[in-house]
């Protein structure tokens, strides 16, 4: 989920807040322009243009190095800064950041406790963290170290690192957290329909969810899930995709490179092609490309036919 999803994505509806891809802290504090890379939004009051809120997230292992960083980032008025003890990638993980620090809750706490300090208080500090490393035995001591340090709102992925992304989430376990501690705690993963949204609702005991790969499988969940809530149907039939892949593709080609445009658009076409028959068709016929242009000829064959059927 980078900024270009964040857009499209937001316009769809249903979205109160986005959390940016991490933003990996080391032993420097970085440049204003990285974190306009990865939050464009920065420039835009910390909004995607259908006026949803981005909180960046960071990072990192290193108390000082993430607190100043931190505070380097306040200066740019973000609606709020996110913190990472979640990201299951052995890379990250090799180097002491992300769910690897779920091992050691202590540090967690320094962490969190720094980076509340080095922010102004009008800027909240949430968290994201998985039920543990190789085991959910720590879940609990890690979640009141986040909120005793000053955490303002915590995310709750219902995995452990070893789980990866296999279902099923252990949903019930956010219930066990949401009981030792006393700020909001949003509910995470393995949520992809309206019936996972209620189920993880009804066992985490949150009114709150986080919801990631489900939106960029269908656009409209987000949507569905709040519908349903006040007894109304919303579907996000192929139709109503079709304008947004013509504006994914506008901003691809107006902010990546040629040669990772095509790439990119088919790596959303995968997602969708587990919602959409139609996605399926069009991820077979770009399958084997890499030239924008054949994307082009795609995407006008697609308008056409849409032209046609609507005249008929």
């Amino acid at each position: 989920m980078d900024f270009v999803l964040r857009d499209i994505l937001t316009r769809v509806g249903g979205v109160d807040r986005c959390v940016s891809e991490f933003i990996r802290v080391t032993n420097t504090v970085l440049p204003d322009r990285v974190y306009h890379r990865v939050v464009p939004e920065l420039l835009n009051k910390g909004l995607t243009f259908s006026g949803v809120p981005v909180r960046p997230q960071l990072l990192g292992s290193d108390v000082a190095c993430m607190a100043d960083n931190a505070a380097s980032l306040a200066r740019l008025n973000p609606p709020g800064i996110d913190l990472n003890f979640g990201c299951p990638a052995k890379v990250v993980n090799r180097h002491g950041g992300g769910a690897a620090l779920l091992d050691e809750p202590e540090l967690v706490a320094k962490i969190v406790a720094a980076v509340r300090r080095a922010v102004p208080s009008n800027i909240p500090v949430s968290a994201k963290m998985r039920l543990g490393f190789n085991d959910d035995s720590r879940a609990e001591e890690c979640a009141i170290a986040i909120a005793q340090s000053g955490a303002n709102e915590l995310v709750v992925h219902a995995r452990t690192k070893a789980d990866g992304y296999r279902p099923p989430a252990y949903w019930s376990r956010i219930a066990d957290i949401c009981a030792v501690v006393d700020i909001k705690v949003i509910a995470n993963g393995e949520i992809w329909n309206i019936d996972d949204a209620k189920r993880c609702q009804e066992l985490s005991g949150c009114d709150t969810l986080m919801i990631g790969r489900g939106m960029v499988q269908n656009p409209g969940l987000a949507n569905q899930i709040k519908n349903e809530k006040q007894g109304l149907v919303s579907n996000a039939d192929w139709q109503s995709v079709q304008p947004l892949l013509h504006d994914f593709w506008e901003i691809v080609c107006n902010r990546l490179d040629r040669k990772s445009r095509t790439g990119r658009f088919k790596q959303w076409l995968n997602f969708l092609r587990r919602q959409y028959p139609e996605a399926e068709i069009a991820y077979m016929a770009l399958r084997i490309t890499n030239d924008p242009d054949d994307v082009d000829a795609w995407l006008a064959a697609m308008s056409l036919k849409t032209a046609l059927q609507t005249h008929q």
